[in-house]
């Protein structure tokens, strides 16, 4: 489709939608009821979309439950690759044929990918319910390890992976590499931290050459998902301890944590929160360095039929949160923050020519010149049916 289509397309969408909403908040069922303020939603100017991974009859997804590392102008993001089956309102990946995890490299910040297949050389192999597909014929998973320490955590080409056999009470693992993610060490065991099971994905914050804290979910007394936490090592990995849950135990859950340090004592972290029928994203505030968390703000009051946020701090200090709307229009979304979390600005759209809601899931990296890159899984009416991980090179300064 021509840009100048697309664009178009874009804005007729957004029209509706406003009207939609109207109408709506005049009948008395609008916004859920804990969202206070009025935002406006416009589009972002000057994106560029770029295919990450895409094959005829395959389905890529999901990068939030892999992980982003960023060396410069070279971009590293994990993704599944499975078969593409259409389920209906389900996920279009075939459950009876192997998926496999999968990492995408960038060495131009973002413009153009090379997938990379980790697995076939032993690395990053994952079994268990986490895997929508079946595992892949002919390859072992390594046993896990314990780990003996002396990890560097600010080897300037240190990566981390954090893994789940499960999304309720799995077993938790990571892995680590010293060479921008070429080879990989581990896979290590997580402790449980005092619950049924944990099902991390990678989310980590580097305080010095030994001493790493990672945020994460656990399942709740109920072995079901779920309930975010916060631990650390001091040791270079040799052991972790929880430092403190964060927020109460949910009725629902509220899982997928994604942090960033605003300072040497505050740290900021948004999950992903489900309530009955309400789906949105809650941000939450520690001044004590992770020893405790109080509810700070909703920076997105309806993510549709939910989906986890990607937040990263801007060179500039805004914080800017990206997720996946699972509601019409099927869009990728962002806004801002330039008070820490406490206020957020207009809802971004990246893009809205979704055509269904099997999408998000976004992972993203600021780049050196102030663009930030988003990844995400999509699915548009000009492609095809297959699912594809997809960027978003936008400029927040633009906005």
């Amino acid at each position: 489709m021509d840009a100048p289509l697309l664009m178009t397309r874009r804005i007729v969408i957004l029209e509706l939608t406003a009207v939609s909403w109207l109408l709506a908040s005049l009948a008395g069922c609008g916004a859920p009821e804990t969202a206070t303020e009025s935002r406006t939603l416009r589009l972002a100017s000057a994106t560029r979309h770029v295919k990450v991974y895409f094959e005829r009859g395959r389905f890529g997804g999901w990068p939030a439950n892999h992980g982003i590392w960023i060396w410069g102008d070279e971009i590293l993001v994990g993704f599944s690759r499975g078969y593409y089956k259409d389920l209906g309102d389900r996920h279009h990946i075939d459950r009876e044929k192997p998926e496999a995890h999968m990492l995408a490299r960038s060495l131009d910040g973002g413009e153009t990918w090379v997938v990379e297949d980790p697995g076939a050389k032993g690395y990053l192999i994952t079994a268990g319910d986490i895997l929508h597909g079946t595992g892949r014929p002919g390859i072992e998973v390594p046993e896990l390890m314990d780990s003996t320490g002396g990890i560097n955590f600010v080897h300037p080409d240190f990566a981390m992976a954090l893994r789940t056999d499960s999304v309720d009470a799995g077993t938790g693992r990571f892995f680590y590499s010293y060479d921008r993610g070429r080879t990989w060490a581990g896979p290590y065991r997580l402790p449980n931290f005092g619950a049924p099971g944990i099902a991390p994905r990678t989310d980590y914050i580097v305080n010095g050459v030994s001493d790493c804290m990672i945020f994460l979910t656990a399942a709740k007394s109920d072995a079901e998902e779920g309930r975010p936490l916060c631990a650390r090592t001091t040791d270079g990995g040799k052991t972790w301890t929880r430092i403190s849950w964060i927020g109460p135990e949910p009725r629902g859950f509220s899982i997928m944590p994604a942090s960033v340090r605003l300072s040497t004592t505050e740290i900021l972290v948004a999950t992903r929160h489900r309530e009955g029928p309400r789906r949105w994203i809650q941000a939450y505030l520690s001044t004590d360095d992770g020893a405790s968390w109080s509810e700070l703000s909703t920076p997105v009051p309806d993510a549709g039929i939910g989906n986890p946020p990607a937040m990263i701090r801007l060179a500039d200090g805004r914080i800017c949160l990206m997720y996946g709307f699972r509601g019409e229009p099927y869009s990728i979304r962002a806004t801002l923050s330039a008070d820490n979390g406490r206020t957020w600005g207009d809802e971004i759209l990246l893009r809205a020519d979704g055509s269904s809601r099997d999408i998000g899931y976004v992972r993203a990296v600021q780049r050196p010149d102030g663009k930030v890159v988003a990844i995400y899984y999509f699915s548009d009416d000009h492609t095809g049916p297959e699912r594809y991980v997809a960027a978003t090179i936008w400029d927040p300064d633009g906005e």
